[in-house]
């Protein structure tokens, strides 16, 4: 996107020094066996213990969730299609509308769905999700939408944030190597998804292609320490979760809502090691949180936090709630957090249908900075019997 005042990328400054404490106990509110990398055990009749581990499709560190949190090895820009979530435009500082140019280029490439796995995505300037897109009200924005010539598909753009027919979806429909431009007005504030409709419309978006542009009200939006920009999306595979190799797309899966993956800004383990979200205690944070899906509601929540305001359905010029838990974000929705980071720590981003945890869904959300005992601290371990005295 270019804008001719507000051009400039921001992201997440360093911060002081990460204790192994902090980290266990940011983690606290994470206990899934296989993320600790060891087999579940219970008690039987009589107290023996049971290795459930011969019950469960997965166990130890093979476990879905114990490959979450790892790196994908070798990853490089040319083979990675996570957005980086603290890599979006700074807050507008202009008050007056301008026509604002936006260049979205569909690209489809082979790159990594998880550690073993390659995936042919389909994407809006080689991203899932798509550029974060920072217009405000009143605005007028071209959108120029390029058809890489290598790709297989059609493409388009409907912008949710659009008010004509189809978002812009017909009027930017092109074949390979082909170039189409349309113009709208932004006439409401708000957070807004954008996506490829091209029929199966539902195929172009569990493949890639969804992203978000923010309107933002004449007045702006509140200062905050730290933006960040997250999208949850299904991807279906012919091949079962967990599969080596180069996977394929499964359109019957797809209408049959079966999705074997969920992931955040595009591929397992995106927002855990590979971009994990960075602040410092004391700063306020703010997510613009979307659902590319195409199928599946989210109620997202952030294990160990708690969203001090909420812009329930990305209404920006609504009051927002309060000392918020979870929240319901519905495909081909939005909806904007913020809190305050208290205490340090390692906090976990999820989907509190946690099931989907088991098949890639978490990230990580780092806080630096001095222990806060006095909100957060574990207590003292009881007193040795043998000293009492007894």
């Amino acid at each position: 996107m270019t804008d001719k005042k507000d051009d400039e990328m921001h992201g997440p400054k360093a911060g002081a020094g990460l204790s192994r404490r902090s980290l266990l106990a940011g983690s606290a509110g994470l206990t899934f066996a296989g993320a600790l990398g060891g087999q579940a055990l219970a008690q039987a009749p009589g107290g023996a213990a049971v290795n459930r581990s011969a019950h469960m499709s997965y166990a130890g560190a093979n476990s879905p969730s114990g490959r979450l949190y790892q790196v994908n090895p070798g990853m490089t820009e040319h083979n990675d299609i996570a957005h980086d979530p603290a890599e979006i435009p700074p807050p507008l500082t202009r008050r007056e509308p301008q026509t604002v140019r936006v260049d979205l280029e569909t690209v489809e490439l082979e790159a990594h769905l998880d550690a073993n796995s390659t995936f042919r995505f389909w994407t809006f300037n080689a991203r899932v999700p798509g550029p974060f897109i920072r217009v405000r009200v009143g605005d007028t924005v071209e959108c120029y939408l390029k058809n890489a010539e290598d790709s297989w598909m059609a493409h388009n753009v409907d912008f949710h944030a659009a008010t004509g027919p189809g978002g812009g979806a017909v009027l930017t429909t092109s074949m390979p190597g082909e170039e189409h431009a349309f113009r709208f007005k932004t006439l409401n504030p708000g957070l807004y998804v954008y996506h490829c409709a091209v029929p199966p419309v539902a195929m172009h978006i569990a493949n890639g292609m969804y992203g978000m542009i923010l309107v933002e009200p004449e007045e702006g939006l509140a200062p905050v320490d730290r933006e960040f920009y997250v999208m949850q999306g299904e991807i279906y595979t012919e091949e079962a979760f967990g599969t080596a190799g180069l996977l394929t797309e499964s359109y019957d899966k797809l209408i049959n809502e079966r999705p074997e993956y969920f992931v955040f800004n595009g591929h397992v383990s995106a927002l855990t090691e590979h971009f994990p979200l960075k602040a410092n205690v004391g700063e306020t944070v703010r997510i613009f949180f979307g659902v590319g899906g195409p199928n599946f509601t989210s109620s997202f929540h952030v294990i160990g936090e708690i969203f001090d305001r909420v812009y329930q359905a990305a209404s920006l010029t609504s009051s927002p709630l309060t000392n918020v838990q979870t929240v319901t974000v519905p495909s081909g929705g939005a909806a904007v957090v913020e809190f305050k980071c208290d205490v340090p720590g390692r906090y976990v981003l999820v989907d509190h249908a946690l099931s989907r945890a088991e098949r890639g869904l978490a990230g990580y959300l780092i806080v630096e900075g001095d222990e806060q005992p006095e909100i957060f601290a574990p207590i003292g371990e009881p007193p040795d019997p043998s000293m009492s005295g007894h």
